[in-house]
């Protein structure tokens, strides 16, 4: 992973010392709270329903065993003892105090972390597979681009004040685990035929209120031009995005109403004063970046054989089947820790678990851990021979669930527990929905299932994009929920598609009822070995909208 150098440094400590004094200084009552909000903004800080929020910068999802500790302290220290997973593979604490804020980005300093550029209208963290440098399916590994692209825009003059947030993610992989198509850029990776690295960009995807697909703009942009034609999309964004209404502020719009085409000539046009110029990438950096990103130390071993531990162990060999992903190198896996137990909020881990897992990283994979975008951890180099103690370890400390990509490792925002713009809670919906679902044989029969529920329009859940989505809204001060189905991210094999929905909300008791309905229509409608997705695409909505609401009438 990469190594901060002296100048990341003492770039990071003059962060921290300049947030330190005008924190004092607001304190103080010598910073109106509208000259403190952009400040505290760009150091990760916002004013939540109870209390400040602290999102700190997890850089495409990857950390050390040592960062991973620092924010198990974090949690001790300053908080309530636990952090919070985000769907940008970051790590948010929900109860810092607003004056002790600077020391935690004292303490994350002293890890070679930050939570600049986790909020405002600039470039946010850029995400990426969270099995990257590991997967089998991998054509290339995507981690040093996204290095590129966080020091480009990190703090860049030009594009620290866009029109709004700006979102990046960038996969090297044949199934896309980035979820490129909804996001304000997307990037593939891939070998151009001369054996160098080549970019294909997909711009104005993302979901909120208004959810968009992104177009493909630019295809097989060579590896040395890739920063060039990332800031002439930038500028083109920067002069013609709407500023007047931040409902209509994101690039999406402006691709949407330019046209894809309109846009991409713009784009061409701002790209021939920028090509071959400043921001061209040398092999030599392409090297040095490359250079942090080889692989571990790996053992030269076969396959593991399971046969015997499978046997006799049921409750270990769905953990295999459901939770552990193929690897590139031979007797090696990548491993999901699932944060998706009942009771627990979607993404909350102790510092305890947090200790743990840093542990396990240093036992079991190299000392290197990543955040999902589904809210989990992932430990992406580990022993087969090793699993089946990791897997003890993990069980006896509430990450062993068995789940991934199963209906109850469902994505949730913190929702009005704790947000101030949701409209509805989310918490709580998730709870009972895995509450009612919790029999291991029905969701093993179910397969995979996506269900993300967000508790407002701006869709920190993903719902747009899940199976079955679930929007929190507001109805006369009443919390009702909105369903949608047949949404996808754009993994396993299948393009990137946005739920339709299925009519009018429902109150949050009736939610599980009418997700059961749904299910029945899929059992009752699915050809043998036919998923979820597939049926719907198949027989489309209108089976799912007649069952749920003649029902309820």
């Amino acid at each position: 992973m990469y190594t901060y150098d002296e100048f990341d440094r003492t770039f990071v400590a003059e962060r921290v010392a300049h947030y330190r004094e005008q924190t004092e200084r607001y304190l103080a009552g010598e910073l109106a709270e509208d000259e403190f909000l952009q400040l505290r903004l760009r150091n990760g800080l916002y004013i939540q329903r109870l209390a400040p929020m602290l999102r700190v910068a997890v850089p495409y999802g990857t950390l050390s065993s040592a960062q991973l500790r620092m924010l198990a302290k974090i949690a001790r220290e300053y908080d309530r003892g636990y952090g919070h997973l985000s769907t940008r593979q970051n790590i948010q604490f929900n109860w810092p105090e607003l004056a002790e804020v600077p020391d935690i980005l004292q303490d994350l300093a002293s890890v070679d972390m930050h939570a600049i550029q986790t909020s405002g209208s600039c470039i946010r963290n850029v995400t990426t597979d969270e099995f990257a440098g590991a997967a089998y399916d991998e054509t290339l590994d995507p981690r040093p681009y996204c290095e590129l692209i966080r020091q480009w825009s990190t703090a860049h003059p030009e594009f620290d004040w866009l029109p709004r947030k700006f979102k990046i993610a960038v996969t090297g992989a044949t199934e896309d685990r980035a979820a490129i198509a909804v996001h304000d850029i997307g990037l593939q990776v891939s070998n151009s035929p001369s054996g160098a690295a080549q970019f294909d960009f997909f711009v104005g995807g993302g979901l909120g209120r208004t959810p968009v697909i992104g177009a493909l703009i630019g295809e097989n942009i060579p590896v040395q031009h890739v920063l060039s034609y990332l800031e002439a999309i930038m500028r083109v964004y920067n002069r013609y995005g709407r500023r007047d209404n931040k409902y209509k502020a994101r690039i999406k719009i402006l691709v949407r109403a330019m046209g894809a085409d309109t846009f991409r000539d713009k784009v061409e046009e701002e790209w021939q004063y920028l090509k071959d110029g400043a921001a061209t990438v040398t092999a030599d950096e392409i090297s040095r970046l490359q250079a942090h990103f080889t692989d571990p130390d790996f053992a030269t071993v076969e396959d593991f054989d399971f046969a015997e531990l499978r046997l006799q162990n049921p409750a270990f060999s769905r953990w295999l089947n459901q939770n552990v992903f193929a690897h590139k190198q031979s007797g090696y896996a990548s491993v999901t820790l699932s944060t998706k137990v009942t009771g627990i909020p979607p993404g909350d881990v102790t510092d305890k678990q947090m200790d743990n897992v840093a542990q396990w990283s240093d036992q079991y994979g190299f000392g290197e851990i990543r955040i999902s975008h589904e809210q989990n951890f992932v430990l992406p180099h580990v022993a087969q021979a090793e699993l089946f103690e990791l897997w003890q370890a993990a069980c006896a400390d509430g990450l062993g669930e068995a789940n991934k990509g199963q209906l109850t490792d469902m994505i949730c925002c913190p929702g009005g527990d704790y947000c101030s713009l949701a409209n509805a809670k989310s918490i709580p919906v998730a709870e009972a929905i895995q509450r009612r679902f919790d029999d291991e044989d029905y969701l093993h029969d179910l397969g995979e299932l996506d269900i993300n529920i967000s508790g407002c329009m701006n869709a920190c859940g993903h719902h747009h994009v899940g199976h079955i989505g679930i929007l929190g809204v507001d109805k006369k001060g009443s919390e009702f929920y909105q369903i949608s189905v047949g949404g996808h991210s754009g993994h396993s094999g299948n393009a990137a598609t946005l739920g339709q929905i299925l009519g009018p909300s429902f109150a949050r008791d009736e939610v599980p009822d009418i997700i059961e309905k749904i299910l029945n229509v899929y059992t009752d409608s699915r050809h043998e070995g036919e998923s979820f997705l597939a049926t719907f695409r198949r027989v489309g909505i209108d089976p799912f909208k007649e069952h749920v609401y003649a029902s309820a009438g």
